[in-house]
């Protein structure tokens, strides 16, 4: 599959998420998104990365920006993850990986020689229509949610 890119549309999905809800993206045109993959909850990375959104989630707010965390994990995992570091943000369970491999980040991975299927650390700000004002793949989590309000307060103000 081709990667997305910036100034395209972003699929639209639907996924259940924590707290017996659901989230379809196309259901929230006229407001940017911030859509952010990771491998698996309460793993070291994305635990942080988890907890660096939640903490300026109040500066997405501001900017009526909203944050949605996708892994492979059920939404029970992400009840229990959310629960257990105090996380603000929603988390989608995308179990069948059918919008990781949409979105081109459900990808052969490497670990010690061994070779195994798995979600690269990406992140998609879709803008109020629906397209790609940024992309990030490969993401390293220090510094990455900064990286991604400055984005957001960007796109804002060219709004």
């Amino acid at each position: 599959m081709t990667a997305l890119q910036e100034g395209a549309k972003a699929p639209d999905f639907a996924l259940p998420t924590d707290g017996g809800g659901s989230f379809r993206l196309s259901e929230h045109r006229g407001t940017p998104v911030v859509l952010y993959f990771y491998p698996k909850d309460d793993t070291s990375g994305c635990t942080r990365e988890a907890a660096d959104f939640s903490a300026r989630r109040p500066e997405f707010d501001k900017l009526r920006t909203l944050i949605v965390g996708i892994s492979p994990d059920s939404p029970a995992q992400h009840e229990a993850f959310k629960r257990k570091h105090g996380l603000a943000v929603t988390l989608a369970a995308d179990e069948e990986k059918r919008v990781a491999e949409a979105y081109g980040v459900w990808v052969e991975k490497s670990m010690y020689g061994r070779k195994y299927m798995g979600v690269d650390r990406s992140t998609f700000l879709v803008d109020r229509d629906g397209v790609f004002a940024r992309v990030w793949r490969g993401v390293k989590v220090p510094g990455h949610v900064d990286e991604v309000l400055e984005a957001v307060r960007r796109t804002a103000g060219a709004s």
